[in-house]
């Protein structure tokens, strides 16, 4: 259970960061909390994070940062990677959209700065609405659902994040000028690899 809370919490952490730009609370979840911080080595000794007021660091630094990332310089949809015109599927026909309503995972596109459903941040949104599915059948012991939700946990990472997500999240680290989100890339990359190496030794794949 510890386990599933872990990853639960890091798809969270993750989604959250690169879905849209920090507001202050989350800049001070972030540099008050050392199990956090620890995530993010290079954030942990970038002077301005305890020199510089938190206004001027997400007006001046951070959230630039994000906008010239996600919005600007690099496309952070799936199907950009996966469709040949490199268009962005909006629609229904996104190919996360099936999966999405078979679990009622539902988008907020009001509150997401996205244009689209397969956003990498909603994409790692919808692994910890797993992992929190995952939690609740645990508590539950119902060890088929546990089984039925860890593969459709693999199923997700393999046809989706894991096809296009590594590449974006290398550009990121290439074009980050901040160590906020050159940390988020290399621990996102990171840990969806690990964590589909996790799901493939637990479901004996």
């Amino acid at each position: 259970m510890q386990n599933t809370k872990a990853r639960s919490n890091i798809y969270a952490l993750l989604s959250r960061v690169l879905l849209q730009e920090l507001d202050e609370n989350m800049l001070n979840m972030i540099k008050n909390d050392e199990n956090i911080l620890d995530f993010f080595p290079t954030l942990k000794e970038w002077k301005p994070l305890s020199e510089v007021p938190n206004e001027k660091l997400l007006q001046e630094y951070l959230n630039p940062d994000f906008v010239n990332l996600s919005l600007l310089h690099l496309i952070p949809y799936e199907t950009f990677y996966i469709r040949e015109d490199q268009k962005i599927e909006t629609g229904g026909a996104n190919p996360v959209t099936d999966m999405y309503s078979a679990y009622n995972f539902m988008v907020d596109f009001e509150v997401a700065r996205t244009i689209s459903a397969d956003h990498i941040g909603v994409e790692l949104e919808f692994m910890h609405h797993l992992a929190e599915a995952e939690i609740k059948a645990l508590e539950e012991e119902d060890l088929d659902a546990v089984k039925d939700l860890k593969m459709i946990q693999s199923e997700f990472l393999n046809k989706h994040l894991l096809k296009w997500a590594p590449l974006y999240l290398i550009n990121v680290k290439y074009e980050a000028r901040t160590p906020l989100y050159y940390d988020v890339a290399d621990m996102a990359l990171e840990f969806i690899l690990s964590d589909n190496e996790y799901l493939t030794k637990e479901l004996n794949l």
